[in-house]
């Protein structure tokens, strides 16, 4: 008796991957990374209505991980724009400047990783991703944070 070729099977009932478990419009059905953005999102928006002016033309962006160029974790030096907890970029501000003859916008980048590891729940990410957007806000602007958010 001849056996069918051998197929890898999801399950075992050769029924494969399944649909969500949650329909998409429950929050449960964000990923990680998409909850993080909304953090980042509502935190600049916050912050956007106070300093709309000044904020005009500032890109702000969600990396999952800093990239840090260096030989030995000894060698690691972080430029005086980079927001680090022991040496662990949390964030980074990225001045104007031109490119090629095109002038490139004031940038502000998050980065989603090594802060959802220092927070403890939502709630205490949420604050850690307020707190460095207006540390990183207050240094583009040459500003106090305080300043910038005077209820944080």
């Amino acid at each position: 008796m001849s056996r069918p070729p051998n197929r890898s099977r999801r399950d075992r009932h050769g029924r494969g991957l399944r649909g969500r478990l949650v329909p998409s419009e429950v929050p449960l059905a964000r990923s990680r990374a998409e909850q993080f953005d909304d953090l980042v999102l509502d935190a600049v928006e916050d912050i956007e209505r106070r300093w709309e002016r000044e904020l005009a033309g500032v890109e702000f962006a969600v990396e999952d991980v800093p990239w840090v160029e260096h030989t030995s974790p000894d060698d690691v030096v972080l430029d005086a724009d980079v927001l680090d907890d022991a040496s662990v970029p949390l964030a980074r501000v990225l001045p104007a400047h031109r490119d090629n003859g095109r002038e490139v916008p004031p940038r502000i980048v998050v980065y989603r990783r090594p802060l959802e590891i220092r927070a403890h729940d939502r709630d205490d990410l949420a604050d850690l991703v307020r707190d460095v957007v207006v540390d990183q806000v207050a240094v583009l602007l040459g500003r106090d944070p305080e300043e910038i958010d005077p209820t944080g």
